[in-house]
């Protein structure tokens, strides 16, 4: 019964696919950084677009979320799209990352309170091999001005400086705060307020 109760089945149960189904635009253009072939998890994927655009591109993905009613979709659109994505429901606190295991991990839009951001953050470093990237774009706390997608508080959100202690670890290759168009879906349309960051683990 709890299940039922899961705002985001309810949410991913709707009709369509409530962040469409096109890859973030960032992740897009940062993909090239992943080593060919490489194993790669994708945080909080949701409905899969962003899963399933990676496994277009040669990559093996895990795709990890909360919502079973989310990963649903996410296999059915790999099916859909000609490719093999594996999905494992788990709330991101209990998940096993497994150490130096990707060559790649990927945060779109993962949101989490303060405490459990930083021990996620601290985890996808660990999972990372030797020569990986981690890929992440997230709202700072602008984008309430904005209303265009996001959580509803600013404790949700993240910044540069967020950002720059929690990957102290990893070389940057990008971290910057900007206000730019997205258009995925009808969950997030219209300007926005982001922060930005790749890095890679060198050690």
């Amino acid at each position: 019964m709890a299940a039922l109760l899961n705002p985001w089945d309810s949410r991913y149960g709707q009709d369509g696919f409530y962040y469409g189904t096109e890859p973030n635009d960032f992740l897009v253009e940062q993909s090239r950084r992943i080593p060919a072939g490489g194993r790669v998890l994708c945080l909080a994927e949701g409905e899969g677009r962003n899963a399933v655009y990676l496994a277009g591109q040669g990559f093996r993905v895990l795709a990890v979320d909360g919502s079973k009613v989310g990963l649903a979709k996410a296999k059915k659109l790999a099916s859909d799209r000609g490719v093999e994505i594996e999905t494992v429901l788990a709330d991101l606190s209990e998940f096993d990352f497994e150490r130096e295991a990707y060559d790649a991990v990927v945060s779109i839009w993962c949101h989490l309170p303060p405490a459990l951001r930083t021990t996620i953050h601290a985890r996808s470093i660990e999972a990372l091999k030797t020569g990986g990237v981690l890929i992440l774009e997230a709202y700072r706390p602008k984008q309430l001005e904005y209303k265009t997608g996001g959580p509803p508080v600013p404790e949700l959100m993240m910044t540069r400086e967020i950002l720059a202690q929690d990957f102290t670890a990893l070389a940057p290759l990008v971290l910057e705060e900007k206000d730019r168009m997205i258009h995925e879906g009808r969950g997030h349309e219209g300007l926005s307020a982001v922060v930005q960051f790749v890095g890679v683990k060198q050690t």
